[in-house]
């Protein structure tokens, strides 16, 4: 294992993850600095705008982006920082000039350099640095293994300093795989769009280069090691090991929370608290560090004791009389487990037969050859077991599942929950997975007619990237829709316009992307078809949300909205939603809400980052003339059930 920036580079830049985000001053640049970098930015798109499109003008592009960012949030926190961000204009310029000659030597390059991608979410540029090693050659058909870094928690990490930090860098000397340096859209522990900029990097990568999907190597530290306590077991059979530095696995006992939360959020909770999800490690190889005198060896001591409850080995470290940062000899012994299990790789799917798997939502659904397409009830834990039994048949037990996606490879006989399901040659020739359903006490698979119809989702049932809460609609493409007619109620109109504003200056802040904003006159019919549409305002201001009200669970009239049989006054309440869209059920509508979190959870722990609302919730606001904005007290909030109804049925906590 290499030697090379062992230290310094994984010790955590911010260490405020465990209660409160310490204050981040600006340097602020001279009236000259800021003139040469707007001069030298506009110089950069003027030379961009002649460029073709994918796929190399995002690796251009990527350096405009981080000049008008750092200009726009005025995030010069360092007096370097100017100076670098005039660097980066100008390894911009140079990368242009190459690429107008139709040059990419960047992405032969050994080392570190940084790329770019447009991502699905909102179009947006995002970077991240990616290092090819030594033995690196273009020409070679080697498939190469990944190993993909999350990076800690750093107040002052934006675009400029993270190219400064790995741009034109060497590579570690015994480096011999790939690696990708994810950027994660900034500091939220790889949650929302941070967690789509993950796979989204990766698919770049991949797109680039041969990567070998068997060798893939998850690890981080910090708010890396929670970011890769999330991935490494929402996801487990996507990597061949996974490793957690630090980092934090729940919400409670994180942030010592001595008061439970409202039911609502408590229950969703379940969807980051990586503590829930210990017996996903029964499917990837995972090691966890933590210094002695750390507060944050408590996120590994906690998953090693939750994962023995399943009598599941999680490999621990414990860098002797260490804070927040690795020991060299724990270093290297963390990065062996991952070369060990990196060189014998996953298993080719569906080779492992034996399965142990859990989620609490659609969302974090597939565990090697089978997935979870429709769960009894949300947020109560589902759980799968799975074993070869005599003349090959799979044994599979179930808990709080009513339809799953096999892979028929995996076994022609199963016997699910007790009822025996024979697959025909049919089922195992044509490539495709089957869908077998719960059916009172029986399960039973779905003949082809059967299965279209059921991938139709004509009941719409909560399925996967069609399950809520509110906030998950913006880790997919989406485009917010301002109404452009009369409003019902100025007061709420008023609200609804503040709350967008809102949404599209924390996101441009904190997720690093401008919010597409549309009249409601100019939505597409591609717009509907591949987007998550974001609607503002009441039935008389926008047109569209007048269209979709009749097939939405509210009743929405001019002097009141009634929302689970109660009735509120829309001048002084506002209400927001998550639902299947009726015009393309595939996606989703929402009302009247971006993320519903804040900038004070942004500023704060990346364990802050969790729901607010639910599903559907109803608002009092009140006007704030000293911010001129509003102050909002939820007085309603609930997740709807597995039919997208309410009560939601979710136990008291």
């Amino acid at each position: 294992m290499s030697s090379v920036r062992p230290i310094t580079v994984f010790t955590c830049l911010c260490c405020s993850l465990w209660v409160v985000a310490r204050p981040v001053h600006a340097e602020s640049p001279s009236a000259e600095q800021r003139q040469e970098i707007q001069q030298q930015l506009d110089e950069l798109n003027r030379v961009i705008s002649d460029l073709p499109a994918q796929p190399v003008s995002p690796d251009v592009r990527i350096y405009a982006k981080a000049a008008e960012w750092i200009l726009r949030h005025d995030e010069f926190f360092r007096p370097g920082y100017a100076a670098d961000t005039v660097a980066a204009l100008q390894t911009g310029r140079k990368r242009a000039e190459l690429a107008a000659a139709g040059a990419t030597p960047w992405e032969t390059q050994v080392g570190s350099t940084i790329r770019g991608y447009v991502s699905g979410v909102d179009e947006s540029v995002q970077p991240y640095a990616l290092t090819l090693p030594l033995n690196y050659a273009a020409d070679s058909d080697t498939s190469w293994p990944l190993y993909v870094k999350l990076h800690g928690r750093n107040a002052r990490l934006n675009e400029v300093s993270f190219i400064r930090q790995h741009d034109n860098k060497p590579p570690p000397a015994e480096q011999d795989w790939i690696q990708l340096d994810v950027f994660g859209r900034t500091n939220n522990a790889y949650r929302w769009a941070g967690e789509t900029d993950v796979f989204e990097a990766i698919a770049d990568v991949k797109r680039r280069y041969n990567i070998d999907d068997r060798r893939i190597t998850l690890w981080g530290f910090s708010m890396g090691g929670a970011g890769a306590w999330h991935l490494g077991l929402h996801h487990p059979t996507l990597w061949s090991s996974v490793g957690a530095g630090a980092g934090f696995v729940d919400f409670y006992r994180y942030q010592k929370q001595k008061q439970r939360r409202p039911t609502h959020q408590h229950h969703l909770l379940h969807i980051y608290d990586a503590v829930d999800y210990a017996l996903n490690a029964d499917t990837v190889p995972v090691i966890t560090y933590g210094g002695e005198h750390d507060k944050q060896l408590l996120a590994s001591t906690t998953m090693v004791a939750a994962a023995q409850l399943f009598s599941i080995e999680i490999a621990q470290l414990i860098g002797p009389n260490m804070g927040h940062k690795f020991d060299p000899d724990s270093f290297q012994k963390f990065m062996a487990f991952h070369k060990r299990h990196s060189e014998a790789g996953r298993p080719p799917a569906p080779e492992r037969k034996e399965l142990r798997f859990i989620t609490y939502t659609p969302k974090y659904n597939r565990c090697e050859w089978l997935t979870v397409e429709e769960m009894e009830h949300p947020y109560r834990p589902a759980i799968i077991t799975a074993r070869p039994v005599t003349q090959g048949a799979l044994q599979i037990t179930l808990a709080n599942i009513a339809a799953m996606r096999i892979d028929p490879r995996a076994s022609d006989q199963l016997i699910i929950n007790g009822s025996f399901i024979k697959l025909d040659r049919a089922d195992r020739e044509d490539g495709s997975e089957v869908i077998v359903v719960k059916e009172g006490e029986d399960w039973r698979k779905l003949d082809p007619r059967e299965a279209k119809k059921f991938a139709e989702n004509p009941q719409r049932r909560k399925r996967h990237n069609l399950q809520g809460p509110i906030d998950d609609a913006f880790m997919q493409p989406f485009v917010c829709v301002r109404g452009t007619g009369t409003p019902w109620s100025e007061a709420h109109q008023r609200w609804a316009d503040w709350t967008l504003q809102r949404f599209a200056a924390e996101f441009d802040k904190w997720l690093r992307g401008e919010v597409i904003i549309v009249d409601d006159t100019a939505v597409t019919e591609e717009m509907i078809a591949g987007k998550n549409l974001v609607l503002f305002g009441d039935p008389g201001s926008n047109s569209l949300l007048a269209k979709v009200l009749p097939q939405l669970p509210i009743d929405w009239q001019k002097a009141k909205f009634s929302v689970s049989g109660t009735d509120y006054d829309p001048n002084q309440h506002g209400v927001s939603l998550v639902y299947p869209n009726p015009l393309n059920p595939r996606r989703y509508v929402v009302l009247n809400s971006g993320h519903t979190f804040h900038e004070p959870d942004f500023k704060a722990s990346n364990a802050w980052l969790f729901p607010r609302l639910g599903d559907v919730a109803v608002q009092k606001f009140t006007p704030d003339e000293q911010t001129a904005g509003f102050r909002e007290k939820t007085v309603f909030a609930d997740v709807f059930d597995t039919n997208w109804q309410l009560p939601s049925g979710l136990p008291k906590p």
